[in-house]
C-alpha cells in the first residue's frame, strides 16, 4: 500500500486528507461480547466497514467449534497462553504463544483450542468488511 506524504512548513511530514474523526481509546471495560463460537469468548473493541478489532479468550482445555471468517483476513496476536489451530486441508495443528502473530486467510475453516491450564488471550484484527464469524459443521 502506497502512502502519500506532503511536506509542510508546520510539520516535517503530513499525510494528505482531512482528519475524519478523533483518536479514540476503547477501555477494556467497554469491550462488547460478540460473535459467539462454542468454547471461545470474543469481545469487540470496534467495528468499521472494513475493519473489526477485539480480543478472544479460550479457556484452559477448551476446543472451539469449527468456523471461518468469510472474506475477511484475520490476524491474531497472542498475549497469553497457547493458541492451537487446526484447519481444513492440514493434518495436525499449529501452536502460537505469547508474542506470536497468526494469519488466518479468508474462508479458512478452522477451530482453536487451548491445550494448557492457562487461559489463552489474543488480540484480533479482521479486514474485509464481511460478517466476522461463520460457524460451520466439522469438515
Amino acid at each position: 500500500m502506497e502512502r502519500r506524504i506532503l511536506a509542510s512548513s508546520r510539520s516535517p511530514m503530513r499525510e494528505t486528507g482531512p482528519m475524519r474523526e478523533p483518536v479514540a481509546v476503547i477501555r477494556s471495560a467497554d469491550l462488547e461480547m460478540t460473535d459467539p463460537t462454542p468454547g471461545m469468548t470474543r469481545r469487540r473493541a470496534f467495528e468499521r466497514p472494513t475493519l473489526w478489532a477485539g480480543i478472544v479468550e479460550t479457556a484452559p482445555g477448551t476446543v472451539s467449534g469449527w468456523h471461518h471468517h468469510s472474506v475477511n483476513d484475520t490476524c491474531l496476536y497472542v498475549v497469553t497462553g497457547t493458541l492451537r489451530l487446526e484447519f481444513e486441508g492440514h493434518a495436525g495443528y499449529v501452536d502460537a504463544g505469547p508474542g506470536d502473530f497468526v494469519h488466518v486467510p479468508p474462508h479458512t475453516v478452522h477451530r482453536e483450542s487451548n491445550p494448557t491450564d492457562e487461559a489463552s488471550i489474543a488480540v484480533i484484527a479482521r479486514a474485509g468488511g464481511a460478517v466476522p464469524t461463520v460457524n460451520v459443521p466439522a469438515p
